[in-house]
Formats: C-alpha cells, sequence, structure tokens
C-alpha cells in the first residue's frame, strides 16, 4: 500500500517506521506544521514532505492516510482524507469527543473506506493472550475486570498540548484511559451505565492559582466504574500522578481470572498470569506467560489493518470501536461536572 502520514510527533514516527518496515508498503509523503520536523522525518524515512496536510489527503496516488496530530486536527484531517477515497488510521482519541469521532464514522461510511482507531494496546501480547483464552473459556463468564494505568509526567509536562482542553479535549481519561476503555468494551461488549468522577491533583494547575477552578484544565486522574445489563462491571484508575510507569489489567471470572502486568519499555516487561479456581477454594493454580522483547504491539496493529483491508470488512478496533469509547468518555466527563 501506498501510505501518506499527517503528524511527524513521536507516534507519528513509531507509525512511519512500521510501515517502512513492512514489506510491499510505501511511505510516500508525511506532514507536519513544523518545517523542520517534516524535513528530518522525510529524511529518515526517505519519502517527500510538506507543511500542509492537505496537501497528503488530496493526493490521489495514496491508499491508506495515518493521522496521528495534536486531537484537535484529528477529526478535521480524518474526514478530509476519507471523503477523498483513503482509508485512515486515526490515532486515539478518535478527537476531542464523541461528536467529531462520529463525524468520522460518518465520513467513512459514506464514501465506503475503512477508518481505524489506533488502538494498539489489542496486539500487546499479554493482553492478547488473556482475550484468547478468555474466548476459549479459559476462566468461565467474567464478573470483573480492573486496570490501573499511568505514568508520572515529565518536566514541564504542565506546558504541552494535552494540558490544553482547547486543543486535548480533555486529560488523563483520553489520553491513556481510553486504552482501558477500549479494552473492556473488547472482553465485556457493550455498557449500560457509567459513572465515576475526574480530578486534578497536580498537573495543570496547583490549589493556590486562580485558574484551578477553570474550566479550561483537564483532569490528570480519573476513577471509572462501568456496569453492562448483565451487571458485569469494570473498574478503572487512570492517573498522571501514578509516578512509577503502571500497567495492569485484570480480569475475573467464574472458573479464575487472567492479569495482564507491564507494557515494555518503561512499564516492564509483560507478564499475564491465569489462575483457575479449585472446586474446594484455597489458593488457585497459576500458569504464568512472559513476553521479551521489543513492543510488536504497533506491527501487529498495522498487519492486521492492512488485511481488513485486503478481506474488505472492519478492523480490530474500529472507527465504530472508537466512537463507542468516546460515548462512554463523554458520558462520564458530564457526570464529573455535576454537583
Amino acid at each position: 500500500m501506498r501510505v501518506g502520514l499527517a503528524g511527524c510527533g513521536v507516534i507519528g514516527r513509531r507509525r512511519a517506521e512500521v510501515v517502512c518496515r513492512s514489506e510491499g508498503d510505501q511511505l510516500v509523503v508525511v506532514a507536519d506544521v513544523d518545517r523542520a520536523r517534516a524535513e528530518d522525518a522525510a529524511g529518515q524515512f526517505h519519502c517527500q514532505w510538506t507543511t500542509d496536510w492537505r496537501q497528503v489527503v488530496g493526493r490521489p496516488d495514496l491508499d491508506v492516510v495515518i493521522v496521528s496530530t495534536t486531537n484537535d486536527w484529528l477529526a478535521p484531517i480524518t474526514v478530509a482524507a476519507l471523503r477523498h477515497g483513503r482509508h485512515v488510521l486515526c490515532e486515539k482519541p478518535p478527537g476531542r469527543n464523541a461528536s467529531e469521532a462520529r463525524q468520522m464514522v460518518e465520513a467513512a461510511q459514506d464514501g465506503g473506506r475503512l477508518l481505524k482507531t489506533g488502538f494498539n494496546h489489542r496486539h500487546h501480547p499479554a493482553v492478547a493472550k488473556a482475550h484468547e483464552l478468555f474466548r476459549q473459556g479459559a476462566i468461565g463468564e467474567i464478573f470483573l475486570i480492573r486496570c490501573r494505568y499511568g505514568h508520572g509526567g515529565r518536566p514541564g509536562y504542565e506546558k504541552e498540548w494535552r494540558l490544553q482542553r482547547q486543543i486535548s479535549g480533555g486529560g488523563e481519561l483520553l489520553d491513556q484511559g481510553i486504552h482501558a476503555i477500549d479494552l473492556f468494551r473488547w472482553f465485556l461488549g457493550e455498557f449500560a451505565e457509567v459513572t465515576g468522577f475526574t480530578a486534578t491533583y497536580f498537573w495543570g494547575a496547583s490549589p493556590d492559582s486562580a485558574s484551578f477552578a477553570s474550566e479550561d484544565r483537564v483532569e490528570d486522574s480519573a476513577f471509572v466504574l462501568l456496569r453492562t445489563a448483565r451487571d458485569q462491571v469494570a473498574s478503572l484508575h487512570a492517573s498522571w500522578v501514578q509516578w512509577k510507569n503502571t500497567f495492569c489489567f485484570e480480569v475475573f471470572g467464574r472458573e479464575g481470572y487472567l492479569a495482564a502486568d507491564g507494557l515494555g519499555g518503561g512499564y516492564g516487561p509483560e507478564r499475564l498470569v491465569w489462575g483457575r479456581r479449585r472446586p474446594e477454594s484455597g489458593p488457585p493454580v497459576e500458569r504464568r506467560f512472559e513476553f521479551s522483547g521489543p513492543d510488536r504491539s504497533w506491527e501487529l496493529e498495522w498487519r492486521e489493518f492492512r488485511q481488513a483491508i485486503r478481506e474488505n470488512r472492519q478492523p480490530l478496533g474500529s472507527g465504530y470501536d472508537g466512537w463507542q469509547a468516546m460515548l462512554l468518555i463523554d458520558a462520564l466527563y458530564r457526570k464529573s461536572r455535576t454537583p
């Protein structure tokens, strides 16, 4: 496939690297509002560059456009690319709110193109193995899913675009929490109820600041409870004040549990524990899986998207999945601002 990229930041370059390593695919052009960044990426990946994303989405020789810009530009660029007849991989979150995500889904439907949301966590080996075991009936019917996810920021984090609501649309719930929300839906399906609240403890404003109560601030912590129509519950604590990088995803069922921990790199090695409940109770029988090596989730996600295009089917982690996750997040944001 011939691919164009809008947005040459850290995630955009990661996507570009995957395309360039994919046999038979070609990165044709990259775009970024920062000319130096666009030129540098083009030099690294041996392709053309531009500072105008319109010169990417309007090219008739492209099959796919990857959109990895700041959140405020995800919807306009994705919709334009779909209307020009391109398949699109849009980075998470798909826009700043559910309305923008819906615009993307409708544009894909109207144009008969495929829209993929960047949910690479479905392809992390510990999570993917957990889902495989669940589908095989390893733990029976699910009662509860619990996720802890977060990091501690970095120097100057309070000045980054993620903490500017007009650009980002929200804070940690949109940044990392949406991955957990998507995984909840992957395991449990649709939810009938959402509740919880958000808080700003450290990043974005201090308690002594006049802007602390401003509507422009974004949350650095989110506490979420979701419930299905069958009373299955999913709970999430997502936080930028975790201080130590953490990812823990636990699934509890009638016959046992699955506990995935780590994402590689700074989040620690990926591990999965499969615990089987003994009929007589007592300590469960556990089997452990360890996944070493580099993070291949981005590569596996791209490979699955390519296959979906070939087979003309919805990809794993589709645009619709992104939209539904955003509807749940919008509902949580409304509740968190209601006394």
